[in-house]
């Protein structure tokens, strides 16, 4: 068996190439695609190992979880991303440990962010979008986006630069598609209407068993787990 680091390694290497070639095929640069390692549940050594491995961006999608792996690794250079649901009660350990915020979807979790940020220290989010339809997904739905996006402006110490979604838990590549394709129509629609303190330059969409669908329709950070760490508990 290879040790950890190596393994890590060859898990990197062998993504960064299913990336590099995704983009190729789209006419994309792939150094302009980040990627988010999804770090839930997985513990600080192999987070070690994943940074030592060329590694920086990490994501939780725990607020706790995230507040302690910070505290435990703050030796090392790291930036941190929240990538869950969000429970108003749980912003104190999200903010500011967070660099980005990928889930926001409510103005009440909006104006508990905006209340503990700083203008000094502007808390950076995408607001997540339910482009698939599911009832199981969280997100605005697209019709309430625009709403949503206007409620986000009144508000100080945000800045909102982009929009997330979940594709659709199917095998049909097209529904994925067509997902992913809705929230670059719905973030181009809103880049146009020139919202103040909201450059929307991100995407947020694609994981290990879509990100390739995802790229083809415009991603800018892919939230990758599996591929990176293997299997593990929910």
């Amino acid at each position: 068996m290879l040790p950890l680091m190596d393994s890590m390694a060859q898990n990197l290497a062998r993504l960064q190439e299913r990336i590099a070639r995704a983009a190729q095929r789209v006419g994309r640069e792939p150094e302009k695609i980040g990627l988010v390692a999804v770090s839930k549940t997985v513990d600080a050594p192999r987070v070690r190992a994943a940074h030592a491995a060329g590694l920086r961006v990490f994501g939780e999608n725990r607020a706790q979880e995230l507040r302690d792996k910070s505290r435990e690794l703050s030796d090392l250079s790291l930036e941190w991303h929240f990538v869950g649901s969000i429970q108003t009660n749980k912003v104190r350990y999200i903010v500011p440990t967070a660099e980005l915020v990928h889930s926001v979807d409510r103005l009440a979790v909006a104006r508990r962010i905006s209340q503990r940020a700083s203008a000094e220290r502007p808390q950076r989010l995408l607001v997540q979008v339910n482009t698939s339809g599911e009832e199981s997904k969280s997100g605005v739905q697209p019709d309430a986006l625009d709403a949503l996006l206007e409620g986000l402006a009144e508000l100080p110490h945000l800045r909102v630069e982009g929009l997330m979604t979940i594709g659709p838990l199917t095998d049909d590549q097209r529904a994925i598609g067509s997902a992913f394709r809705l929230l670059r129509r719905l973030r181009d629609r809103a880049r146009d209407a020139q919202h103040p303190r909201m450059p929307l330059q991100h995407l947020s969409m694609g994981m290990t068993h879509d990100f390739e669908l995802a790229i083809a329709e415009g991603a800018t950070l892919l939230r990758i787990g599996t591929a990176i760490f293997g299997r593990r508990e929910a």
